[in-house]
């Protein structure tokens, strides 16, 4: 068997999750310390912060707790696994399978219940507004004008990991219905 270890000290098998194992703590401290862009952005700018901002948005647009915690936790399985950047991403079928599995486990984990594909959908048009606004804001040029439907107004500035995590455990535990 091959495991990870997580920030609580867990043995976490990626490839045959146990639910169970899930920490909201684990999830939190990781993405905090991840880069977006395969860190390449102008500065370090973490996917949990990422994952706080398309929070944000869905609180914003007054969507359902439901979303609110989906955004939150979009990227969550990054935590576990890592992210391999878009290019590659879309030709690692086993990969793809594999973080499938993981992300609907810690989505019906934590909300309690799958996500319909209606509320999937606005997740991952939350996600791509958010990356095209932090294309404008971290890298050297532009993506799309897919940032011009965002609502909110969004801070690119450096924010230590510590209160990112502090950040993303207060947003969960305000939405989440646990």
């Amino acid at each position: 068997m091959s495991y990870i270890m997580t920030f609580t000290g867990k043995l976490f098998d990626p490839i045959n999750p146990n639910p169970n194992s899930f920490d909201i703590k684990d999830i939190a401290h990781s993405l905090s310390l991840i880069c977006r862009c395969n860190g390449h952005s102008k500065t370090f700018y973490s996917v949990g912060m990422h994952s706080i901002n398309c929070c944000h948005e869905a609180i914003k647009r007054g969507l359902s707790n439901e979303i609110i915690i989906g955004c939150l936790l979009h990227d969550a399985s990054e935590a576990y696994l890592s992210d391999v950047t878009r290019p590659i991403k879309k030709h690692l079928n086993y990969y793809l399978s594999v973080e499938n599995n993981l992300q609907n486990l810690i989505w019906e984990h934590f909300i309690g219940r799958k996500l319909t594909n209606d509320e999937l959908n606005v997740i991952f048009e939350i996600d791509d507004q958010m990356l095209s606004l932090e294309f404008i804001n971290l890298m050297p040029t532009t993506l799309n004008n897919e940032y011009l439907k965002l609502i909110g107004k969004y801070d690119f500035n450096f924010i230590e990991f510590n209160k990112v995590e502090e950040e993303f455990i207060e947003l969960y535990n305000r939405y989440s219905n646990k």
